[in-house]
């Protein structure tokens, strides 16, 4: 069994034109943790970070905690929960992928507006994930989570889950809790306290939604989890959330003083004991026998405390100096831009960084991947390849095609889960491809109209880097740089949020950093001689959601009013 004690190493961030340096200690003192992050806000020059693939790099990496040294040569584990499947990698501790697997799931969606997923799923998927990736002879030497969220999963004294997870924003039930918490709590303090508003992102109302329509279920919770601290608790028996993801967790956490705040907390769910907050990169406890025995890693190997996907996203890219904005292609197009100081905007997100001592400013959109994939299964599922081919041969403006990407709501910059989707300008003439380029230049638009939104509140984008599974096959992130008038840089390696959670492992008992682990592989430039083009697009896609709210909201209603008939 290991004998690395229950911390993480100090992490010390730093980029070109500043000193950002935060360390972390699993047993300092809160009034320790936040005087040392108020000192060391990252700062980096007006040109933003520069990428390299040298160690030497200036660039975030770790520093030994005392006692703590490099084990060793062995691989970690990197999982990740995400909103169609569960992805594993195994990577060595020079950061190359030795094997990837896959477990594709699929979210319910019971009525209009609820999306749930059951929490059992998440622990069956990593432990399958577990036994297959680790089946070919490598020890591992640590494991890192991450999932989607901000979910809410409660649970009883015995971790049994009550109920099926509710996702994310997408999940858009709790509309009348979220008013009536407004005018309880005041939609100023929650801002000034929190640092985002109540929205169909918080886990507040959700949970408020369950204590009037399932009783029986607060009757008997005890616990809150996401998909990262539900695993971290099955692994090693800590129940543990990392503080990025609970200043998520609006109205919960107060993103000032960085702990929970007990007044709303008692206010909202006096039953549930809340967990013990941490940092993504802390080691929360260590994998226990029956842990072992089921998903067939050694005892005793640590395990970060992770946090949500998309933050996981940006440390797999090294996307953490200020300045820095990763962009992710998944089901959902995320935003994370790191800035010096807490931004309070309303139509945003601000938040806790990933590493102590950031912050984030950050947006969401309800669809983007969800949208081609679902018109792939209604096309008759073609590859999605031939369907790029069609879309390229569309050409900018897709034939006179404009689509509203509100298929399920809209997070940031327009929060209104009442929001529809709409496809202007259709004719019989049009094609599959077509409509296929209109929904790839829609989730343009909205990165667009998200990024604007950032620099409207005084954020600054210096660097793009994008990540995910979008940014293969060339078409999409060039249509998205054509739009937004930025350059995107992509790394060699996109996994994503799996290899975020591996990086923070290896972390955590050594010290990889992530410019060597994966090096820049291509830069996206915007083609000027589109922006003209797209401008006037753009302009078409800014009225059409006023023109249209008042419509869609008709339907929103009527679509709630037949699934309850």
């Amino acid at each position: 069994m290991w004998s690395l004690e229950n911390r993480s190493p100090f992490i010390r961030a730093s980029c070109p034109g500043g000193n950002a340096s935060a360390k972390i200690g699993g047993v300092r003192k809160r009034q320790q943790l936040r005087a040392r992050a108020l000192r060391s806000r990252a700062r980096c020059s007006p040109r933003g970070c520069r990428a390299s693939t040298s160690r030497t790099a200036n660039r975030p990496r770790i520093a030994y905690a005392p006692g703590v040294r490099k084990r060793e040569r062995g691989t970690v584990l990197g999982v990740d929960i995400g909103t169609s499947s569960s992805k594993g990698v195994l990577v060595d501790q020079d950061g190359t992928v030795l094997a990837t697997a896959v477990r594709p799931h699929t979210v319910s969606r019971p009525r209009p507006g609820h999306v749930e997923l059951d929490a059992r799923v998440w622990w069956d998927e990593f432990a399958s994930l577990a036994r297959e990736l680790t089946g070919r002879g490598s020890e591992v030497t640590a494991v890192g989570v991450s999932g989607m969220g901000p979910c809410v999963a409660l649970t009883d004294e015995a971790d049994t889950p009550l109920h099926p997870a509710i996702l994310y924003g997408v999940d858009t039930r709790a509309t009348e809790q979220i008013a009536r918490l407004e005018a309880e709590l005041g939609r100023e303090a929650v801002l000034e306290r929190c640092g985002s508003l109540l929205s169909t992102q918080a886990v507040g109302p959700k949970i408020a939604w369950l204590a009037e329509h399932a009783p029986d279920v607060i009757a008997r919770a005890r616990r809150l989890y996401m998909p990262s601290s539900y695993l971290v608790r099955r692994l090693t028996g800590a129940y543990v959330l990392d503080h990025h993801s609970a200043s998520q967790s609006v109205p919960l956490y107060d993103s000032v003083a960085q702990e929970w705040y007990a007044p709303w907390a008692r206010h909202i769910a006096p039953w549930i004991e809340l967990p013990r907050l941490g940092w993504p990169g802390d080691i929360a406890g260590h994998l226990t026998a029956e842990a072992a025995a089921t998903t067939g890693l050694p005892a005793g190997v640590p395990v970060v405390t992770g946090t949500i996907d998309a933050w996981s996203e940006a440390l797999s890219v090294g996307a953490q100096c200020t300045g820095d904005l990763m962009l992710m292609y998944g089901s959902t197009m995320f935003l994370i831009n790191t800035v010096t100081e807490r931004l309070l905007v309303p139509q945003l997100w601000s938040t806790v960084g990933a590493l102590p001592g950031t912050r984030n400013l950050a947006g969401g959109m309800a669809t983007s991947g969800v949208i081609t994939d679902w018109l792939r299964e209604l096309f008759g599922g073609p590859e999605h390849s031939a369907l790029l081919a069609e879309a390229e041969a569309a050409g900018p403006g897709a034939k006179g095609l404009l689509m509203l990407p509100y298929f399920a709501g809209e997070r940031t910059p327009v929060a209104d889960p009442d929001a529809r989707g709409v496809i202007a300008g259709l004719t019989v003439e049009h094609t599959r491809g077509d409509l296929y380029r209109a929904a790839l230049e829609a989730t343009a638009f909205g990165v667009r109209h998200n990024a604007e939104a950032m620099r409207a509140a005084g954020a600054d984008v210096h660097r793009v880097v994008a990540v995910g599974g979008g940014t293969r096959g060339g078409l999409w992130t060039r249509i998205v740089s054509d739009v937004t008038g930025l350059e995107q840089e992509i790394r060699t390696v996109t996994l994503g949020a799996s290899y975020g959670a591996a990086f923070l492992a290896a972390q955590a008992v050594g010290d990889a950093d992530i410019d060597a682990w994966n090096p820049v592989r291509e830069q996206v430039a915007p083609d000027a001689r589109l922006r003209p083009r797209y401008d006037d697009l753009y302009d078409l896609y800014l009225r059409l959601y006023p023109a249209t709210r008042d419509i869609g909201h008709a339907l929103a209603r009527q679509q709630r009013d037949i699934a309850a008939s």
